[in-house]
């Protein structure tokens, strides 16, 4: 009579980090696909939950603060935007642009902190994180950039044709935000100060970014020194898009093309080689 076969063992599967530095797998990362929806899904429902108006916010937030911008710098600091586009129109539209910025990079500079217990417990790829942490932000951005459309037909202000490439406006602004995002949701799990320092940031970046006065108050020797900072060009992109008149901005748009393309590229190694401590840091 024939011994009884042994039992099989279970698979294992060995996770192991990649050394040095190098690009995450991009398949095992599509392959969690599903893990980035539930976060995202999770994080637009924590916003608006137990909220008395809920979406409403993305509207306004963005109004209140133009008006408040259109009555201290249009009418009492007499700023003009550089065009015959009405100030509140002007300001309506920067605000929604900036205040995904600023919302975002705060969501994904502490994205990684706030999923501890989730690092701590599970392996997945932990670039999930800060990319479902641009999500509620994004929705919100959507929602506010098509009533600044709706505002400025209102007060019968006609887009150029370029309107219809609006959409082209979301990469580049997600790109400049993971850029630098992603270098600060991974020194943010060993340095916690992160966290003041982009609010710090975030508010003073409003001021030294042409949110709610045009680039053209800005003398045209320090237009190069002042597009540096990326949000020029995305403004300024998003401004030749939806104001007439407005110009193409040829320098401040191909020094935010190569700044978020660098800032992205290296934002993403940096994240890779950091991950790899995230659960004993955390």
């Amino acid at each position: 009579m024939s011994a009884a076969a042994a039992p099989e063992s279970p698979a294992v599967t060995v996770v192991e980090p990649p050394k040095g530095w190098a690009w995450p797998d991009w398949r095992e990362l599509w392959s969690h696909r599903d893990l980035l929806w539930v976060l995202a899904r999770r994080d637009v429902a924590v916003l608006y939950k137990q909220s008395l108006i809920g979406a409403a916010w993305a509207i306004i937030q963005p109004v209140l603060l133009a008006a408040v911008f259109s009555l201290f710098f249009g009418r009492l600091a007499h700023i003009g935007t550089g065009s015959d586009v009405p100030y509140p129109v002007f300001a309506l539209l920067g605000m929604v642009t900036w205040l995904f910025f600023a919302v975002a990079i705060g969501k994904v500079a502490s994205s990684t902190v706030v999923s501890a217990p989730l690092i701590s417990k599970v392996y997945f790829p932990r670039l999930v994180i800060p990319a479902a942490a641009v999500s509620a932000p994004l929705i919100d951005f959507v929602v506010g950039f098509v009533v600044a459309l709706v505002v400025l037909l209102l007060y019968g202000v006609i887009p150029p044709v370029q309107v219809v490439l609006s959409p082209l406006l979301v990469p580049l602004l997600l790109a400049v935000t993971l850029g630098f995002g992603l270098w600060l949701a991974a020194l943010h799990v060993k340095y916690r100060d992160i966290g003041p320092l982009v609010s710090f940031g975030v508010l003073l970046g409003l001021f030294i970014t042409p949110v709610v006065y045009p680039l053209s108050n800005v003398p045209d020797a320090y237009h190069l020194l002042y597009s540096l900072n990326p949000m020029v060009g995305v403004l300024e992109l998003m401004r030749w898009m939806t104001l007439p008149g407005s110009e193409f901005p040829v320098v401040p748009l191909s020094v935010t093309l190569v700044e978020s393309s660098v800032l992205l590229a290296t934002g993403i190694l940096y994240y890779g080689r950091a991950e790899r401590e995230f659960a004993d840091v955390v």
